[in-house]
């Protein structure tokens, strides 16, 4: 088990990498269609996207946080 301290970051690696691969799939599938290079084609948007996704969670989660906690009531 991990230490509750990475907690935030287990968060934005699985987080990243559902949103990127479900993105990814419906764009390549929009781009190609389901050719017999699909699937290839697919990862390769995917780990691209998970590669962009991940920090990007990591740099604006706390921002997006704040934002949210600024718009909403307790």
């Amino acid at each position: 088990m991990l230490p509750k301290r990475f907690a935030p970051y287990l968060l934005a690696l699985l987080l990243s990498g559902v949103m990127s691969f479900l993105v990814s799939g419906i764009s390549t599938y929009r781009a190609i269609g389901a050719p017999e290079v699909f699937f290839g084609t697919w990862m390769s948007a995917w780990s691209l996207a998970w590669a962009v996704a991940f920090p990007t969670l990591i740099v604006f989660r706390p921002v997006i946080t704040r934002l949210v906690a600024r718009i909403t009531d307790d």
